[in-house]
């Protein structure tokens, strides 16, 4: 197996990985990094408060890069002005990939296909794929159990070779995905791209506060609490961070969502050092690449 894919090379990616979108953390500066290390690193548009400061933002990556990166566009949890606002300037500035969530992208996928741009859309379950893929999404992301944030129920040993199954488009790993070893399963299990999110919040380059990052290399998967409490819809978090009595209605301490109760995955128990983004790839690299070997 090489560590390649027809989707990275299509994206002319080096490595077939992608830092993943994560809301508030995620920022201009990781972009750029990943993009120089050769994988496609992503955001989501909502970390720039407002549509003229996704302008600037997408200014600045296009000062310092060619490559290829994305950008992700939660459909259900946004203005549509500023839906419409933010595909406009993702089409200016020529982003090629446009990552979707929480809502129908059929329209979004229509005005992407006509500008030569894919679409990948994040589903935990069959059903919501079906429906992404009758959308005309160029590749689904298959959020498994145990990933940060927004998470499944079902392991990923099942869930990317059955979706890749039963729905017959490319396959984005997501969850846990943590070391190169987890690459080399991943790929060996039908995904073309393997979307990694927890391991780069322990970057330098991450907008994650000094002690998030700290928590994410302390933490082990017994820290990570799967909980609808925080936002009404279950997602992983950093047990800790997570006051007793929060409710999406009711914030006993004062702790705002996302920002101070932190998210994180399963992963968290493979991850030791806070590392520069391009070292991180490369890391990941050797491991797959140490992997292969051993099996060859």
């Amino acid at each position: 197996m090489k560590l390649s894919t027809p989707l990275a090379r299509k994206l002319g990616l080096k490595y077939p990985f992608v830092a993943a979108p994560m809301f508030i953390i995620s920022n201009k500066e990781m972009i750029v990094a990943a993009a120089e290390a050769g994988i496609l690193g992503c955001m989501p548009s909502l970390n720039a408060r407002t549509a003229e400061k996704l302008r600037e933002d997408l200014t600045w990556i296009r000062q310092r890069t060619d490559k290829a990166f994305g950008i992700n566009l939660t459909l259900g949890l946004t203005a549509a002005e500023r839906i419409e606002a933010d595909m406009a300037l993702c089409i200016e500035f020529e982003v090629p990939v446009i990552l979707t969530s929480y809502g129908n992208p059929t329209a979004l996928v229509k005005h992407a296909h006509e500008h030569e741009r894919l679409v990948f859309h994040d589903v935990i379950g069959l059903s919501h794929g079906k429906k992404a893929v009758a959308a005309g999404v160029d590749g689904i992301i298959a959020v498994s159990a145990g990933a940060g944030g927004h998470a499944g129920r079902i392991s990923p040993y099942v869930l990317l070779p059955w979706l890749k199954k039963e729905l017959g488009v490319p396959i984005l790993a997501a969850g846990c995905i943590s070391d190169g070893r987890q690459v080399v399963a991943s790929l060996s299990l039908g995904a073309e791209l393997c979307y990694i999110g927890t391991r780069f919040i322990a970057s330098t380059e991450c907008g994650a506060a000094d002690a998030y990052k700290e928590s994410v290399v302390a933490s082990s998967p017994e820290d990570i609490v799967y909980t609808d409490a925080v936002s009404g819809i279950h997602a992983n978090f950093i047990k800790h961070t997570v006051p007793e009595g929060f409710t999406p209605d009711r914030s006993p301490e004062g702790s705002k969502r996302w920002k101070d109760i932190w998210s994180a995955g399963q992963g968290v128990g493979l991850i030791d050092q806070i590392k520069p983004m391009g070292q991180i790839v490369e890391d990941l690299a050797r491991e797959a690449h140490d992997t292969l070997a051993a099996f060859a």
